[in-house]
């Protein structure tokens, strides 16, 4: 019986391991969408930068978490690939005079990198990926930019992951 805890236990802190791995590819996906509109960097580019010198690194006393570069590699590859399809399911959720233009830049890439998840990685859960990019827009915002953010993904989700 104390073997079966240590494995159970083991097998947690492997899969607290891999969410947290995840979460950091989560935030740094956010950013390097963030950083490709504002300097519209080419994707190689930004990727090779993000994996050299900002995933796991230390930057001005910040210490940037290690994070999952292929799941990293996925969401900023993926969300810029099918941009037009990910910013129509964002639009159609703004309210009624609200367009992506008008969107602060970092929530865009918050709505983006969330909605490319719900959208092309049905291996992840819906309520995962609503409550991590929720998280990530907690670091940036106040809960009420937090609540759109999770209102928008939650309908985006109930939408593309329809049963069958």
């Amino acid at each position: 019986m104390r073997y079966r805890s240590v494995s159970v236990s083991a097998k947690k802190r492997t899969m607290n391991k891999r969410a947290q791995s995840r979460s950091a590819a989560r935030l740094a996906a956010v950013q390097a969408l963030y950083q490709h509109e504002m300097e519209a960097t080419p994707v190689a580019k930004l990727i090779h930068e993000f994996h050299q010198h900002r995933i796991g690194a230390t930057i001005e006393d910040a210490e940037y978490a290690g994070a999952d570069t292929e799941f990293f590699d996925d969401i900023v590859k993926g969300t810029l690939a099918r941009s037009e399809e990910i910013d129509a399911a964002i639009i159609t959720r703004l309210a009624s005079g609200w367009s992506m233009e008008r969107l602060d830049r970092t929530m865009k890439a918050i709505l983006r990198a969330g909605a490319y998840e719900l959208i092309a990685r049905g291996d992840v859960p819906v309520g995962a990926v609503v409550s991590e990019y929720v998280d990530v827009a907690k670091a940036f915002f106040d809960a009420r930019e937090a609540g759109f953010a999770n209102g928008l993904l939650d309908a985006i989700g109930k939408d593309v992951r329809k049963p069958t």
